[in-house]
């Protein structure tokens, strides 16, 4: 995992984006995010602070979905 960055540096993860990696954005209250490189972030509705850092981190492994059940006939 990189190292804590600032927040004030956000509009730098352009520059720290590579193939695997996402980033980890905490606030005040340790609350934490994984997102893409996105300007301007969109924090979830809950966070009652703005986030204050962030770092890169591996994304994680591809998983699959459960497939959809068939649909049932009409009785």
């Amino acid at each position: 995992m990189g190292e804590w960055v600032d927040f004030d540096r956000w509009h730098e993860c352009a520059t720290m984006e590579r193939p695997g990696v996402i980033f980890e954005v905490s606030n005040a209250e340790d609350r934490r995010l994984f997102t893409r490189c996105v300007t301007p972030l969109e924090t979830p509705f809950d966070w009652d602070s703005p986030p204050v850092r962030f770092r890169a981190v591996p994304a994680p492994p591809p998983r699959h979905s459960t497939p959809i059940p068939k649909p049932t006939a009409p009785r």
